[in-house]
């Protein structure tokens, strides 16, 4: 019984102590929101901040450290826009892969 005991405790300290993966929060939202008028700088950069700040606090669950529009676009009075959101863990899984894409070669055109 001592030896089975002794066991299940060796196993449970090797799994605490095993390495674990980092948990990475990388996160891309579309939103849109209405512009009453579009040549109104401060009133566009007010409703950018108010539309990040939405999607900060009611859709995502994480602390993040850096958001990017990805993409903003006006179409008929609203400004959709693609944010990518991440954490530290995040931020870094995007950085690495844009260093890979960096170095992948670029495709070249094959003409036959």
């Amino acid at each position: 019984m001592r030896r089975l005991v002794a066991a299940a405790l060796a196993v449970a300290l090797a799994a605490v102590a095993a390495p674990r993966p980092a948990a990475a929060f990388l996160v891309e939202v579309t939103t849109s929101v209405a512009i009453e008028d579009v040549n109104d700088e401060v009133a566009l950069k007010a409703a950018l901040q108010k539309t990040v700040d939405s999607v900060l606090s009611d859709a995502i669950a994480f602390r993040p450290t850096v958001v990017v529009v990805r993409q903003a676009m006006l179409i008929r009075g609203r400004l959709y826009l693609r944010l990518l959101v991440a954490d530290q863990e995040g931020e870094r899984t995007f950085q690495d892969l844009d260093r890979d894409r960096e170095r992948e070669p670029e495709p070249t055109d094959v003409k036959l």
